[in-house]
């Protein structure tokens, strides 16, 4: 595939999946269907473009041949579709379809992308699929991507994935928008499937990109929908303008996250000057306007004032460690999670040596069985706590474990210097 071809099909795949895919769904009432047809279409386009050409308007190509590849399947199987159960599209939703059925404006389609997260994150389906479901459905994050945040396994996650998307189909669960009585009680799994989204491109599992900056851009576009949504409502949801304010402030230093060669650069070494200011301003403002916070939106707010406490810092030794670690102790207690006292333990190592954040590890081995930052991080420490040869078998699990071709160079390149 040429290079071009290639990266527009990736760029469509990334900043497209959800809007065409929730077009698809409601036009077809069948998440299955949709998601196999719209599949098609980008295997169809990896082969077809390389030879005739990137199209001028590669969203509505995609669409155009989803949607005929849908209508093939739809007529090949008729008698049996008319035996299942199909979801349930509000008036207003077939009545845009109607107005919108030829020409499609790919900038006009935001509903239909709450639409599919709503669906994803509907109560009749179990709470450990929700979040899931809607990276696979809404922005195409890959099975295997979407295991990695949740910490199992691809199988397990895949079979969890395929049950909820039968359950859909079963009891016929609706393409539509919460109605102001329901839409509160499901914005929190809403804006969970959001922030993990962000976190598969702030932090990829695999693959050589250092950041995914196209995907966490369309997380951040997805929670502004969002944010646009209740206030359309006159809903307050503090959750989501915490979210917002940490997703800005972690995003405006991607372009510092990677060298001119195009290798990991961690926060200590990062040229400053490369931070988007302006965003970070909008992020202490979102961050300053939050009503009082408890539970979810808590902790979120928690993780946006660490956020903020990096991003104001004007050069590395002007972050105050103990504040952050402060900060991660608070949101230990909220949260319970085993990845937050591995990042307390790297703050609390920066305030008061690299013995105390060792400290803070033991017991997470059995808790982060797959992961590699959990040993990145005890070989860092061991190295600064003098005690190379320890440091180096953990690096190597590190390395062992590691599926992220940026990271991997890294750890070896660290590994090399002991």
């Amino acid at each position: 595939m040429t290079n071009e071809a290639s990266a527009a099909l990736e760029r469509a795949w990334q900043q497209e999946w959800g809007r065409l895919l929730g077009l698809l769904v409601g036009r077809f009432r069948d998440v299955d269907l949709a998601e196999d047809s719209l599949a098609d279409a980008f295997e169809s386009a990896a082969r077809t473009w390389p030879t005739d050409g990137v199209p001028s308007n590669p969203a509505a190509w995609l669409l155009t041949a989803a949607r005929r590849r849908a209508l093939d399947k739809v007529r090949g199987a008729e008698t049996a579709r008319r035996k299942l159960p199909l979801l349930v599209v509000d008036h207003v939703r077939e009545e845009e379809r109607a107005q919108r059925e030829e020409v499609v404006d790919m900038d006009d389609v935001g509903d239909d992308e709450l639409r599919l997260l709503f669906l994803a994150c509907h109560p009749a389906l179990a709470p450990e699929s929700q979040a899931a479901l809607a990276l696979r459905l809404v922005l195409g994050v890959p099975t295997a991507e979407i295991a990695r945040l949740f910490l199992v396994t691809e199988p397990t996650m895949a079979a969890r994935i395929t049950r909820a998307k039968k359950k859909i189909a079963t009891a016929g669960l609706p393409f539509t928008l919460p109605d102001d009585g329901a839409l509160a009680g499901r914005v929190e799994v809403a804006s969970q499937a959001i922030y993990l989204c962000f976190t598969a491109g702030y932090a990829p599992g695999f693959g050589d990109a250092v950041v995914r900056a196209d995907l966490a851009g369309e997380a951040i576009r997805l929670a502004r929908l969002l944010a646009a949504l209740l206030e359309r409502r006159g809903e307050v949801a503090p959750a989501v303008l915490a979210l917002l304010a940490l997703m800005v402030l972690q995003h405006s230093r991607r372009d510092a996250r990677v060298s001119a060669d195009g290798e990991l650069v961690l926060l200590a070494d990062q040229d400053r000057s490369r931070w988007h200011h302006e965003e970070i301003s909008e992020g202490l403002a979102l961050l300053a306007a939050l009503p009082p916070t408890t539970g979810r939106a808590e902790e979120l707010r928690l993780q946006a004032r660490i956020a903020a406490r990096h991003a104001t810092a004007v050069h590395p030794e002007g972050t105050d460690w103990s504040a952050v670690a402060a900060d991660y102790v608070r949101l230990e207690r909220l949260s319970g999670s085993p990845v937050v006292r591995l990042n307390r333990a790297v703050a609390v190592a920066e305030a008061d040596g690299p013995r105390a954040g060792l400290a803070l590890l033991d017991g997470l081995d059995e808790l982060l069985p797959l992961s590699h930052r959990l040993p990145a991080v005890r070989g860092e420490l061991l190295a600064r706590a003098g005690e190379t040869d320890a440091a180096r078998r953990q690096l190597q699990v590190a390395i062992d474990r590691c599926r992220h071709e940026a990271e991997l160079a890294h750890l070896r390149a660290r590994l090399a210097t002991l």
